[in-house]
């Protein structure tokens, strides 16, 4: 599923309280993640499978990539993962982007600011739908 990952940003023992890096509701379900090289490559590359089995790999004119500066050599122990595994995926399609200390991105059809993640934008020809062949 989606989730919507923050920070622990600090613990007091010995008040038994944690503190996030976002305000939460009373009675807000709270769940744990621990990053991972393995997963977070695994996930990007199901993605990337996803929009390739729906699109096709041929389509794509351009893409821009946002990534975190948590990702790359800091999290995968080489650089250039998520651009590496996106021309696996697309083949030689035009790369370009910059990496950011936050991305904007969906969960659940409500854009939010993320971290630890990667965006990519990709640019494909225009098709009109809607206009009706005449003859």
């Amino acid at each position: 599923g989606d989730f919507l990952i923050r920070n622990i940003i600090g613990v007091d023992a010995q008040n038994g309280v944690m503190a996030v890096s976002t305000e939460l509701r009373e009675g807000q379900k709270v769940q744990f993640h621990l990053r991972d090289a393995q997963t977070s490559s695994e996930d990007l590359e199901n993605l990337l499978k996803q929009y390739v089995d729906k699109r096709g790999a041929k389509e794509q004119r351009g893409a821009v990539l946002f990534s975190c500066l948590g990702r790359g050599a800091h999290l995968y122990g080489l650089p250039n993962h998520d651009a590496g595994l996106f021309q696996k995926m697309l083949g030689q399609v035009p790369l370009g982007g910059f990496f950011c200390n936050g991305e904007l991105g969906p969960v659940n059809n409500t854009t939010y600011m993320h971290g630890y993640t990667s965006c990519f934008g990709i640019f494909r020809e225009k098709h009109d739908f809607l206009t009706k062949p005449t003859g």
